[in-house]
Parts: C-alpha cells; structure tokens; sequence
C-alpha cells in the first residue's frame, strides 16, 4: 500500500499529491518537466520536507506533520536510483555493491546477492571501478545497490535520462526483471511516455505541481479528457494483450486481447505470454462499412463512444483534427481530420471498423505485462 498526501510550496510552485493505491509493481509518475515529480518522490526519500501531510509505504508511516513523525531517511527502508548513477568512485563494483547490502537490517535481508547480480548481468564486472564503466553498466549496479539495501520500496528519478537510446534499450528489460522476480514496488519518475508503457501498472499523472489523475495505466492513457497530460502527439491507446501464437513464415505474431485479436511483427515472448501494446491515435483509420483487400491486418469492428474536438488554435482558428474514442472491447482512440468527421457523418454510438496497420503499432513501448495480482 502506498499511501501519499502531501503538500509544499515551493518558490511559485505549490506541491498538492494526493495518491493512495495498493500494487506490487511500478507506479509511474509522468508530467513534463519541472511539473514537479522528483519533489514528490524526494518527499517520499525524506530528502524533502512536506509543510503538512502524510507517507505510508507498506503499513510503516515515514512522515506525519500532525503526529510530528519524520523518519530519518536512513531509517526509511527505501532504495532510491537518480538519474545519475551516483556509484562511489573510489570503490570497485562490488564494495558499491556490499555498501547496499549493509543498510539493509539484517532480519530483513531476503534478497539475494548472487541472484540480483545473475538479474542484472554484471558478474564480469565485480572488481571494475566505475569510471571504466558504461552508462548502462553504472545503472545496472546502481540498481543491484539500491535493491541489495532490501528497501520496501523503489524510487527511480528518471533513471534512464542521461543514457542514449541504445543505452535505454538495454536497462529497461533489467527494470522489469527487477519488478517481476523481486516483487519490490516501485516509484518510477519519467516524462517518457514510451518508459511508462513498458513498465508501469499505475499512472499518476501530475501537471503544474499538482496531481491530476491517478489509476490503471491503460485506462488514463485511452481518456480523451485527459489528452493533453498524457501528450497530444503521441497520443494513443494502451491495450493489455496476451501472445496467441506467432508465424514464422510471415513474421507475424497474434495476440488475443477483450475486444478479440491482433496480429503485429513478431515478438520474442513465448505464447501465453501478458504484453501490453501501445497504438497511437494517428494510426488508426475508420471505415463506415467493413473492407476487403485492404493492406491493414486488423480490422476491428466497434462503437463511437466519445468524439471530442480539440481546443482552439494559438491564432484563434479551428483545429484541423478530432480526437474519437471507439469502444472495440477495449477504449480505442483515434485521431481523424474535421473533414473526415463531416464527410462520414460519424456520431456517437455509430457502429464503425477500426483498421490498424500491423508495422505501425509500437514495439519499442512493447514489453512483457506484470501479472502478479495488484488492485488500485
């Protein structure tokens, strides 16, 4: 159980979070910028002060201003991995590793070493300094540190924002091993929509300081009310799916999801296997009739649940484009122009097919479903 209700001002800024959910997985904290995400998650760490509220992580309270309790961040029980690595540089790996191991109580240690350095691949790099390490590398053993403390939770600030894309590619599937055998929750902090997709079961949206919306990740991110925190470009749905079969022949893999089947490139995963997939709203094109000889694999039949324009222009004018939710067993969301709108015809409960490319739908946010029970 995560537990968070705090507030502080901070120069114009004013801090208000508000978020109460029970998972073991990763909930996500996505905003822009200096919408105010590490300060939240530092007021968890005790590296920042809340003016008044409350933390309770697993049953312990961390900070009451009304009981005046404020753990020391040392007896917080809480592992935390910036966006630097932040290694001691005079100590080899494994000392930076032994100096995790030694904040953890030793009634709390249930991690093991060899199993979290046989996770993160970095055996071969034990006697190392960091220095002759790789961006990749020194997050990976910062990663070991912080879980070898035994923490009941991990914050991750942006974890992978100084790493470059090759470098991103390589630590996300380290995080989700993490999150899948050691069953530690976590706080994850990004503004990359593509980050939060292929690691988060919760969303906490945050925007000017404030928290805006809190709850299951698929469902905030197919809202259209909530369009421009979740980003306006790349705008689209997250659907959880599950791996039905692949074709070798054609290198196509089928996945069943509520509202039936899709058929996309193919994935590593073994069927049976949980994903999520992302489909941007601008990939998606809508027929009132149902095609034949049509290039798109998928074609989907639904309803028009929602049509929503979007605001004015900054020169006052119309905008060209409006955003519809289809409801094919799951939220869909679609982006079509104005004139497409006019020329179909399209109202709200109208029956319609959604077709989707195959090659267009995003695997670089494709990553393996936690699937460990978890309400919110």
């Amino acid at each position: 159980m995560i537990e968070i209700d705090v507030t502080r001002q901070l120069g114009n800024l004013e801090i208000s979070a508000k978020i109460e959910t029970q998972t073991r997985g990763v909930l996500a904290l996505f905003g822009q910028s200096g919408s105010g995400k590490t300060s939240i998650v530092n007021m968890v760490a005790g590296l920042l002060n809340p003016d008044s509220g409350r933390v309770k992580i697993d049953g312990r309270v961390l900070f009451d201003s009304e009981s005046g309790i404020n753990l020391q961040i040392h007896e917080r029980r809480i592992g935390y991995v910036f966006q630097e690595s932040r290694l001691f540089p005079h100590m080899s790996v494994l000392k930076n590793l032994n100096y995790g191991r030694r904040r953890a109580p030793n009634n709390a240690r249930q991690i093991d070493f060899d199993d979290v350095i046989e996770v993160l691949g970095i055996k071969h790099l034990i006697d190392q300094k960091p220095y002759t390490l790789s961006g990749g590398e020194r997050q990976r053993v910062a990663l070991g540190r912080a879980l070898l403390a035994n923490p009941d939770i991990l914050l991750m600030d942006e974890p992978l924002a100084s790493l470059d894309v090759a470098r991103k590619s390589e630590i996300l599937p380290f995080i989700e091993m993490i999150r899948d055998r050691f069953e530690v929750p976590m706080i994850y902090v990004s503004h990359s929509m593509d980050e939060i997709i292929r690691l988060a079961d919760t969303l906490v949206l945050v925007d000017d300081g404030q928290v805006k919306a809190v709850g299951p990740l698929e469902e905030l991110t197919s809202r259209l009310d909530l369009r421009r925190l979740t980003g306006r470009y790349d705008a689209g749905s997250v659907i959880a799916a599950k791996i039905e079969s692949h074709d070798e022949e054609f290198g196509l893999t089928t996945l069943t999801f509520k509202g039936g089947k899709l058929r996309v490139p193919r994935v590593k995963n073994v069927p049976g296997t949980s994903v999520r997939i992302r489909i941007r709203a601008r990939d998606v094109s809508l027929s009132l009739e149902k095609p034949s000889q049509v290039s798109q694999l998928n074609v989907l039949e639904g309803r028009i649940s929602e049509l929503r324009a979007h605001r004015l222009n900054d020169d006052g004018s119309e905008p060209h484009d409006i955003d519809i939710c289809v409801d094919i067993g799951v939220s869909l969301w679609v982006r079509i122009t104005r004139w497409s709108l006019a020329q179909m015809k399209l109202v709200e409960g109208q029956s319609i097919y959604a077709l989707i490319k195959s090659t267009s739908i995003d695997r670089q946010s494709l990553g393996q479903q936690h699937t460990k029970d978890h309400t919110s």
